[in-house]
């Protein structure tokens, strides 16, 4: 894909263009659909992208499987909006069962109605197939709709939509095109946006930009670069926090330590997670924002999820390793919740998991602390994700156990499970399926808040409008 590339719905015509082969192009129009009343088209149906890293070891893939709500740093991919009582979800998908052609498509669950329409495709990510290029969501005071969608260099770089109507999927308009990935977009009413995201500049350093409309941006102010880092954030009130890991020599595959910044004036100043003011970029991995040295005691760690208690302390969920490749060698893979509380860090186990990427997530509701992920050993025993399953704490994380099975006897794993901003009890977590092993198809998946129902989203609609498959 080159720089100039535009969205999909301002350069398809009734002809391909020279460039592409006639049978990709008439492939992918047959599988869509047109609205007399929208520019974007819309898929017939919902389908996973399926992806493979394809870095092999005794135990398969580091990771593999149907990634359409990948990555934990693509945050948030859902959002439910009150006003008109429908969450609005991003994913990576394909319009074939088998397809490895990432489109950045958006939907939305009717909770008045029970239904959803037809995806829309806001993007063709055009020759990639790595849902590294999946997208955010966000949502303005007006009710429109931003998409931001990942990419890692200039020759294959990112995209910012916006919708045309508040609350309105039918059609997007192309507001920036830049190198950025990882994208956390914050929306803060009377502020416009705090967007968190990273470049590939020296190593995955991270950075943060503001805007107060969404379409004049401040220059780009790098927060972290000491060889690399995956970044989680999160907002509660005025406050935004990162936390982050770090990569010694760039290498992804030693991430380890932990951080923490903090800002509460729009990214003006930044704070520790106890008070002291820091002057960014961080370029030294012994620094005041490190919470816990995990390269001295030889460990590695992988965020999942932050989220905050009810005094607005931060709570995070990470994987605690001890090898990188998939497999017993990095046994055990703790399950950890770190919980700023009474001026101290504590560290407490959930429980062990079979992968480092068995991503899931976490939800503090007054007393009562939620984690929703494939925590269970799926049927690629080895591979990414597992059986989803509900755990629960009665005591702001201080013990948990496991409440319920949410998913049995699945012909594939279940990845990613998301977090909705906002999450409505009848959409409380959004992951797709796949074969960790093979390539197969991929459907996508969402619980209630007590995992006790489980719908798929319809793979092929003939109606425009349709209510998903429940399955319990």
């Amino acid at each position: 894909m080159n720089p100039t590339q535009k969205p999909l719905f301002q350069s398809i015509s009734l002809f391909p263009p020279i460039s592409l082969p006639l049978f990709l192009f008439f492939s992918l129009f047959l599988s869509i659909s047109f609205s007399s009343s929208a520019q974007n088209p819309k898929a017939d149906g919902y389908k996973g992208i399926w992806f493979t890293l394809g870095q092999f070891s005794e135990y398969g893939d580091k990771y593999s499987g149907g990634l359409g709500t990948y990555t934990a740093n693509h945050i948030p991919i859902a959002i439910y909006a009150p006003e008109v009582k429908k969450t609005f979800f991003v994913y990576g998908g394909t319009t074939k069962k088998e397809e490895r052609h990432l489109l950045i498509m958006i939907s939305y669950y009717d909770h008045q109605k029970k239904v959803v329409p037809k995806p829309v495709i806001v993007y063709d990510k055009m020759g990639v197939d790595d849902p590294h290029d999946n997208a955010s969501i966000s949502i303005d005071d007006q009710g429109f709709i931003w998409v931001f969608v990942s990419g890692r260099a200039k020759a294959r770089p990112g995209f910012i939509f916006k919708s045309k109507a508040p609350y309105s999927i039918e059609s997007f308009e192309d507001i920036l095109q830049k190198e950025m990935t990882y994208p956390q977009p914050w929306w803060q009413n009377g502020k416009g946006f705090l967007y968190m995201f990273t470049k590939y500049t020296n190593g995955r350093e991270l950075y943060w930009s503001t805007s107060l409309d969404g379409k004049t941006w401040l220059p780009d102010q790098k927060l972290a670069g000491m060889g690399g880092h995956y970044q989680v954030s999160n907002f509660n009130g005025k406050k935004l926090v990162s936390v982050f890991n770090y990569h010694p020599g760039g290498d992804v595959d030693k991430r380890t330590n932990l951080y923490l910044l903090q800002t509460d004036d729009f990214g003006k100043t930044w704070k520790t997670v106890d008070g002291k003011t820091v002057a960014p970029p961080l370029v030294n991995p012994q620094n005041e924002a490190l919470v816990r040295d995990y390269q001295s005691e030889g460990k590695l760690v992988y965020i999942n999820d932050l989220n905050f208690d009810s005094q607005g302390n931060p709570v995070i969920l990470a994987v605690i390793s001890t090898n990188f490749q998939p497999g017993p060698k990095g046994f055990p893979r703790v399950w950890t919740i770190i919980h700023w509380n009474d001026g101290k860090l504590n560290f407490i186990k959930v429980c062990e998991s079979n992968h480092n990427y068995d991503m899931v997530s976490l939800y503090t509701d007054d007393k009562v602390w939620t984690i929703i992920g494939p925590t269970e050993p799926g049927p690629q025993k080895w591979g990414t994700g597992g059986e989803m399953a509900l755990w629960q704490s009665q005591d702001e994380g201080q013990t948990w156990n496991k409440v319920k099975d949410i998913t049995r006897n699945s012909k594939y794993n279940h990845s990613y499970a998301r977090r909705p901003l906002n999450a409505n009890d009848e959409f409380y977590a959004f992951w797709a399926d796949g074969d960790a092993d093979k390539i197969s198809g991929s459907q996508l998946y969402f619980t209630n808040k007590m995992g006790t129902q489980v719908w798929r989203l319809p793979e092929h609609m003939e109606n425009d409008i349709e209510h998903p498959i429940s399955l319990k």
